[in-house]
């Protein structure tokens, strides 16, 4: 078997795993938990298939939580740190993306012309994050409930560096992936018994944290900038 042959195997994989934990999740059918079961009795076989989902993530804009869940499910509690893991490397390709943008767009301002809306765009994001410190950025704005792409374009766009981006993404995105390790767990008892995957009031828990985080350095920056200089 030629190396393209497989990694087209390990990406149907991936997605076969993804559209799996979806219908679980979307309407807990027992089809697809059996399936889901059948992957998992292999730790090996199950470890390919997420690891091929999170390379293909970002491709389908599929939200990151998605796999704590399969992993939750799959490994359990033991496996919060492999998910966790996974949730900070398959944020590398839109990061490695969105900055090579950001770099195009910033070098095209250095001709002299009028800033565009992107490039005004980076220069705002650059201010906050020199302002709150690009790891206290990352972190906090993880922490609301936004798309995980989004935030990760917005911290390419403001110049985040590698590190603080890699920190800063674990930090937020830590309690999400409890969260996600939580339903996985407990996914076959929420199908049986129609209960709610996730406590609204989790979400608004760290909602609220990662305002109260971001709520000094916002207004520092946007709503009164001479503030940072008194």
């Amino acid at each position: 078997m030629n190396r393209r042959s497989t990694l087209g195997r390990y990406a149907v994989a991936g997605a076969v795993v993804a559209a799996l934990a979806a219908l679980a999740l979307a309407v807990s059918p027992e089809g697809a938990l059996s399936r889901l079961r059948w992957l998992a009795t292999d730790p090996l076989r199950f470890g390919v298939a997420v690891v091929a989902l999170a390379a293909v993530r970002p491709l389908l804009a599929w939200p990151t939580t998605l796999l704590a869940v399969a992993v939750g499910f799959g490994y359990g509690w033991v496996g919060a740190p492999f998910a966790l893991a996974l949730v900070v490397g398959t944020a590398l390709p839109p990061y490695a993306l969105a900055r090579a943008g950001r770099l195009r767009i910033r070098d095209g301002s250095e001709t002299g012309e009028e800033p565009g809306i992107a490039d005004r765009f980076c220069r705002a994001g650059e201010r906050f994050a020199a302002e709150s410190g690009s790891v206290r950025a990352v972190a906090g704005t993880r922490l609301l409930p936004l798309p995980s792409d989004a935030v990760t374009a917005g911290a390419a766009a403001a110049g985040v560096g590698v590190r603080p981006f890699l920190v800063g993404t674990a930090l937020g995105e830590l309690p999400w992936v409890l969260a996600g390790v939580a339903v996985g767990v407990s996914l076959d008892r929420l199908a049986a018994s129609g209960g709610s995957l996730v406590d609204p009031t989790v979400i608004l828990g760290m909602a609220a944290v990662g305002a109260l985080v971001l709520a000094g350095p916002l207004y520092r920056t946007f709503v009164r900038p001479d503030a940072a200089t008194a």
